[in-house]
């Protein structure tokens, strides 16, 4: 997926129409907007900070968090573990409710931790479904940051769902409006081609779409998810 725009073409043999309309849908987004390069971080112990810091605030804001996090030499997850709570909250304040994620970000870390430091390794041979389990029952952890740690750290093949992707695939007619979390998720990975890389990518080009034209009142004159074979729009 990196590198340049990509196609997914479909198999020779008929697809069902709801996977054709999902890979059209792709098509069109990769099309306006090229490869996303999600998750944006330089490790992986970075990538699950930024997953509990992203929780009800705008990405800028937990950049702005992680610099400083970098700034105090704590953007790991040995850092983050063995900080002053008091200390972790001011450095990640940029990321709002500063309180409530320095004790989420540390039972996150110290569930990764082994001996003195993260061994991300050791969890390689654990079943995708185990592990999720056992992170959704780690403080702080609910299904969309469970999922972007697997998806994103962990290369598992998991759809990541948050709000924007609920609001698009109810509005072009994938599922009904109302649809819960693991109904949505489930809906993506049996439709779609089992493939890291494709739900990688196609969750991060759904965050594209619904911040710029899929919001509350959207712009869809512009939206690629306009484009024949999309799906319908339907506006609550």
């Amino acid at each position: 997926m990196q590198g340049g725009k990509q196609t997914i073409r479909p198999s020779r043999t008929p697809l069902r129409r709801k996977t054709a309309t999902l890979l059209n849908a792709y098509q069109a987004m990769i099309n306006a907007f090229g490869p996303q390069h999600w998750w944006p971080a330089e490790t992986r112990e970075e990538v699950i900070i930024g997953a509990v810091l992203t929780q009800n605030t705008a990405w800028k804001n937990v950049e702005k968090a992680l610099d400083q996090l970098k700034a105090a030499g704590c953007c790991d997850l040995r850092g983050v573990a063995t900080a002053g709570e008091a200390e972790l909250a001011q450095w990640i304040r940029p990321a709002g409710y500063y309180n409530i994620k320095a004790r989420r970000l540390q039972s996150v870390a110290r569930f990764f931790m082994n001996g003195q430091g993260a061994d991300l390794e050791r969890f390689q041979n654990q079943k995708t479904d185990v592990l999720r389990e056992d992170l959704l029952r780690v403080h702080g952890v609910g299904r969309e940051t469970a999922d972007s740690i697997l998806l994103y750290a962990l290369d598992r093949t998991v759809f990541v769902i948050d709000a924007y992707t609920l609001r698009i695939g109810a509005r072009h007619g994938w599922y009904p409006t109302g649809t819960d979390y693991e109904s949505a998720r489930h809906f993506f990975e049996r439709s779609l081609p089992v493939s890291r890389p494709l739900f990688n990518e196609y969750h991060a080009l759904l965050v594209r779409v619904g911040n710029r034209f899929c919001k509350p009142r959207p712009h869809c004159d512009a939206c690629p998810l306009r484009a024949r074979g999309c799906g319908p729009i339907h506006l609550e």
